[in-house]
């Protein structure tokens, strides 16, 4: 019988960078004997190493020359010897005949747990399917039980990343490419892993913008002599000013990252790097704090400093203990008297800690699931999976945790880490749930504030409550955090629901009488029926619910029944406005705002004396619905985030028909995107096509009916599909092409 023959691998060169590894990372566990890292560390090697034989990886390397690397470069992250174990044996699980129990069988519990929890993790995929949910649930998961499942998957995706070139399928690469600069380095930028975060942007700039990238690198590459002129001036400079002050100190410097400068010319409509102002800053260390502001001071007195960008890091330290004082100044060099600086000023071991911060997370006699609960953002994970159980999910987590945060102070002096553009109503919430239930009014730094106000770094919130006040369903229309929109749809869904049926209803029937519709009877008939689907009498109920909380368009709703009742409206009847007309309405309260007939409203005065047909409400810092001309100049000044449908009660419901040409990026998932944006928010879309053009991007065009009234509905679809396809979207243009 023939036996096969056994593969023989040349690992000699792997063998020597696991010794380059175990002198690393003995230079800074100095309280563990070398001999001791030399045996754990090789023995994880080893056993990885025997596992993965013969497999070669795509590049014609050793299969094993991945997890090693991958440790290479979790060694900026100073982690405990378990943490590398793990990081050695990461695939072993998912790619091999080995198993959790083989490993825990050799090796600490912790580096079998995970590593079990990488093989979970690694089913992640950037789609927008069930599965890739689950697979995100389960990472943050991960995350809130032991951060290192993190660390570890984050130095496997950067080494994947600076390997992904030898992968023969292009369309494979992209697809990875944008999973990293979705997923993977937007969690490294909030965990302040700043230099995985830029290398992890560089690779997938590289494959998903080569000719940007490769641009961008040339004048990077000609610029050099330029910034290695300012770097040796501003030495110069800064000499001058601090060698006579008896401080001792350090100069340094930073140059922006490639993606970062790629997206700030995107931003700002910029041809070339040389467009670029802040492309390098200054870094000062000192010995200690008082000699921070010292220095501050000196620099201040000599350079002229630019209003509104001094920010002090050290009064006011950010969630992850960092500490600096950041400031940006003019003049620093003659030859660049226009050209600001940005300057950071900080101690030698306020650098130490905010380079290797999240060392500091590995106690190694500590418990660790304990330790990684004292992340702020972690925790922030661990809820946000526990809130949200449905497709909404990927939408979520791009809004709340991977946009920028700001840092606001509760009137205890309390951090709280919110997303960027946050309310007091996000805020409360953060606090405590019965907090916005029952909110009535926000101090901002002492001063009473809209509830839709955008909060600041740094502002002092204090919320004012009373227990007879709840929550307002308009406040859907302007919360930042999923937390806060869910909270409040769950607790307007468990009032009691027989207390508003009644009301619920009389909302869909100002429209079905309009639309010469009868009305809805006891038991709710008439939405028995709709797209072919048959509801019970619960989920009628939870059509009228929603129809009140905004979440479906009622127009839509009435379009249905219409439809399935075979309606023919009657002719429109035109009934011209003028001053009588207004002191009619007036009078009368003949304006019906979002379907209900007793909101009460005021006829703005910039449109008092002319009004027209078409109108629309908007609701004031003052909760007051004003009434405005839709052409009204003030409202260019006004947030359409609080834009209502407004009608006359005499008014015809009246159809128009719009195109949008959209002009997007050849890719196979636009068009089912687009697709699923569509269908969740009812639009009827009556022609649809689309065309390759010459430029290998993808024209659609799409032609709709809606009510007139509902032409808010446009801005609210365009605002969704720049959210959704931002990385695809090229261009658009609508029209309004008639009425019916």
């Amino acid at each position: 019988m023939e036996t096969q023959k056994e593969v023989i691998i040349d690992y000699t060169q792997i063998d020597k960078k696991v010794d380059k590894l175990i002198l690393k990372v003995s230079n800074y566990l100095v309280q563990i004997p070398f001999e001791e890292i030399e045996k754990e560390i090789k023995k994880s090697y080893y056993f990885a190493r025997d596992a993965h034989h013969p497999v070669m990886r795509l590049s014609w390397e050793p299969y094993i020359s991945h997890p090693v690397e991958a440790s290479m470069i979790l060694l900026e992250l100073k982690p405990d010897i378990h943490t590398i174990q793990a990081c050695i044996l990461h695939d072993v699980i998912e790619d091999t005949t080995k198993t959790y129990d083989d490993i825990k069988e050799i090796f600490w519990e912790d580096v079998a747990w995970i590593c079990a929890w990488m093989e979970k993790v690694s089913k992640v995929r950037y789609n927008w399917e069930e599965r890739t949910v689950s697979s995100l649930r389960k990472m943050f998961v991960a995350m809130s039980e032991d951060i290192r499942v993190i660390f570890v998957k984050l130095a496997d995706r950067l080494h994947n990343m600076k390997t992904l070139k030898f992968h023969p399928k292009k369309e494979k690469q992209e697809r990875i490419a944008l999973e990293t600069l979705n997923i993977y380095a937007p969690i490294a930028d909030r965990l302040w892993l700043h230099s995985f975060k830029n290398q992890l942007d560089e690779e997938c700039f590289k494959i998903l913008y080569p000719s940007d990238y490769k641009q961008i690198k040339k004048e990077l590459q000609d610029a050099r002599d330029t910034m290695d002129s300012f770097q040796k001036n501003a030495k110069i400079e800064i000499d001058k000013l601090l060698k006579k002050e008896n401080i001792n100190y350090e100069i340094g410097f930073r140059v922006k990252s490639i993606y970062s400068i790629y997206k700030k010319l995107k931003r700002k409509s910029l041809t070339s790097v040389n467009d670029l102002y802040d492309l390098y800053w200054v870094k000062i260390l000192v010995n200690d704090i008082s000699d921070c502001y010292r220095v501050l001071g000196i620099i201040h007195s000599y350079f002229t400093p630019l209003p509104k960008r001094f920010k002090d890091y050290i009064a006011l330290p950010k969630p992850n203990w960092y500490k600096s004082l950041h400031t940006t100044v003019i003049w620093v060099l003659k030859d660049y008297r226009t050209q600001p600086t940005e300057i950071q000023i900080k101690t030698f071991d306020m650098e130490l800690k905010s380079s290797i911060w999240i060392a500091r997370h590995f106690e190694y006699k500590e418990k660790w699931s304990q330790i990684a609960q004292d992340i702020d953002w972690v925790k922030q994970l661990k809820d946000l999976t526990e809130w949200l159980w449905n497709t909404d999910f990927m939408d979520s987590l791009k809004l709340d945790l991977f946009k920028d945060r700001i840092f606001v102070l509760t009137p205890m002096w309390k951090t709280i880490n919110l997303p960027a553009w946050s309310t007091p109503i996000d805020f409360a919430y953060e606090i405590h749930t019965d907090l916005w239930n029952h909110i009535t009014l926000a101090k901002v730094n002492g001063q009473p504030t809209p509830l839709d106000k955008e909060l600041k770094n740094w502002d002092l919130i204090e919320i004012i409550t009373d227990k007879n006040k709840k929550p307002n369903p308009f406040y859907i229309s302007f919360v930042k955090t999923t937390k806060a929109k869910n909270s409040i749809r769950s607790f307007l869904r468990n009032e009691d629901r027989e207390l508003h049926i009644d009301r619920w209803r009389e909302i869909l029937n100002n429209l079905l009488e309009k639309a010469w519709v009868e009305k809805l009877d006891k038991d709710l008939t008439l939405l028995k029926n709709i797209d072919d689907r048959e509801y019970n009498y619960e989920k009628r109920i939870d059509i009228l619910e929603e129809i009140w909380n905004f979440s479906t368009n009622p127009s839509a709703i009435v379009r249905k029944i219409a439809k399935n009742k075979n309606i023919l409206k009657k002719p429109k009847q035109d009934k011209p406005l003028n001053n009588t007309w207004v002191e009619e309405i007036k009078k009368s309260k003949k304006i019906i705002i979002w379907w209900e007939k007793d909101i009460e409203y005021k006829i703005w005065i910039c449109c008092e004396n002319n009004l027209k047909d078409k109108i629309v409400a908007y609701i004031n810092s003052k909760w007051t619905f004003t009434i405005h001309n839709r052409d009204c100049k003030t409202l260019s000044r006004l947030s359409k985030d609080r834009f209502l449908n407004a009608y006359y009660e005499w008014e015809e419901l009246n159809n128009i028909f719009f195109s949008i040409l959209f002009t997007f990026k050849n890719k196979i998932w636009v068009l089912k995107n687009l697709s699923d944006i569509l269908f969740e928010m009812n639009i009827n879309i009556i022609e649809i096509s689309s065309n390759k053009n010459w430029l290998d991007k993808m024209d659609f065009f799409l032609k709709w009916e809606i009510l007139d009234h509902d032409y808010l509905i446009i801005d609210r679809f365009l605002n969704r599909v720049k959210f959704r396809l931002w990385e695809s979207l090229v261009n658009f243009d609508i029209k309004k092409i008639g009425d019916k």
